[in-house]
């Protein structure tokens, strides 16, 4: 006895496979902790820049952020130090990054 067809078409099927793959992939991101892919690649290539560019911004941002709350927390010896100053030129070379990614994008 043959086998009953599971879908109608060889169209139907291909879709069927290429889901099950897209559903794959995302099942390993996730198990990995990582986000979905976004589907920022179907942009056309300025507004995909443009998106990217907030995104680094953002993620730039936040680290400023977090970095200068962590030398605001520190002792004033500490931020006299060398390690402290040497703290304070990372968090600057930060916000002349995010300044040169707003003038770019």
């Amino acid at each position: 006895m043959p086998t009953p067809r599971i879908h109608d078409s060889q169209a139907a099927r291909q879709r069927a496979y290429a889901q099950r793959i897209k559903e794959a992939r995302l099942a390993e991101l996730q198990a990995k902790g990582l986000p979905a892919a976004a589907p920022i690649p179907t942009m056309p290539s300025h507004a995909r820049w443009r998106a990217a560019g907030q995104r680094i911004r953002k993620l730039i941002d936040d680290l400023t952020v977090e970095t200068q709350i962590y030398w605001d927390d520190r002792s004033e010896s500490w931020q006299e130090s060398q390690a402290g100053q040497d703290f304070q030129e990372k968090i600057e070379r930060l916000e002349e990054a995010k300044q040169i990614l707003e003038e770019a994008f």
